[in-house]
């Protein structure tokens, strides 16, 4: 029996460098994962958008969302999608986020920085749905508990405190050093953004971190096993 086809789904971004860097992680999947299909949809800006790649499927396959917490696109947008492709049966990974193999990933972004044990300002993009804000969140705790030194949450949109008032915070709170870690897939405007808070230096994004190529086989593993259990369908509802 053939295993569900993998389908990333991605958010799309105006910068090529952005883009790149999503079609090399996924090389990297491919790479863990010799004759898995590996495929990506965009929500927005870039093609194939996932209409697109669900049309062009048929069978089974595992929607793995490229996304660091559970927010509108994951509860509504990919939902919708999958509706409108009635031949293919599918179902939806959880967001990757928060999960311990991303703090590994941040925190070699960190050290590839230079960050020496100062105070951190988690950067995500944000949300207008507080459930991924909650999740950025339990990123932060997670992030603090393996670095051994205090983590902000902040948000790049939608949401507060910025990076730049988290910053702000913590050298009012007597910190002279403090840096941003892009809690951010690939560069783009938000990367940048988050290189103004006014922070001591900034990681980069995650993009072709190991750990993040681990954790999305982890999250297309655990939802196929979940669906070839006696019983279960795949569904084309989101958890």
């Amino acid at each position: 029996m053939t295993d569900p086809a993998l389908v990333a789904v991605a958010h799309g971004t105006r910068d090529p460098v952005g883009v790149a860097t999503v079609e090399a992680l996924l090389n990297l999947v491919r790479s863990l994962r010799p004759g898995s299909r590996v495929e990506v949809g965009y929500l927005d800006l870039v093609r194939p958008s996932l209409d697109e790649t669900l049309a062009a499927l048929r069978g089974e396959a595992v929607l793995v969302p490229l996304l660091l917490g559970a927010g509108h696109h994951v509860r509504t947008d990919i939902p919708a999608a999958l509706a409108t492709a009635p031949r293919l049966r599918a179902s939806v990974a959880r967001a990757l986020g928060p999960d311990p193999l991303l703090a590994t990933a941040l925190s070699a972004r960190l050290a590839e920085a230079g960050w020496a044990g100062s105070p951190v300002v988690l950067a995500a993009a944000g949300s207008t749905d507080p459930a991924a804000n909650a999740d950025t969140a339990r990123m932060a705790t997670m992030l603090q508990a393996r670095l051994n030194a205090p983590v902000l949450p902040s948000y790049l949109c939608a949401s507060s405190p910025t990076p730049a008032e988290a910053v702000a915070r913590l050298h009012a709170g007597g910190h002279t050093s403090v840096a941003v870690a892009g809690y951010l897939l690939a560069p783009g405007t938000f990367s940048r953004r988050a290189s103004r808070s006014g922070a001591a230096l900034t990681s980069a994004p995650l993009g072709t971190h190991a750990a993040v190529a681990e954790l999305i086989l982890q999250r297309y593993d655990e939802t196929a096993a979940q669906a070839a259990r006696p019983g279960s369908l795949l569904s084309a509802e989101a958890p």
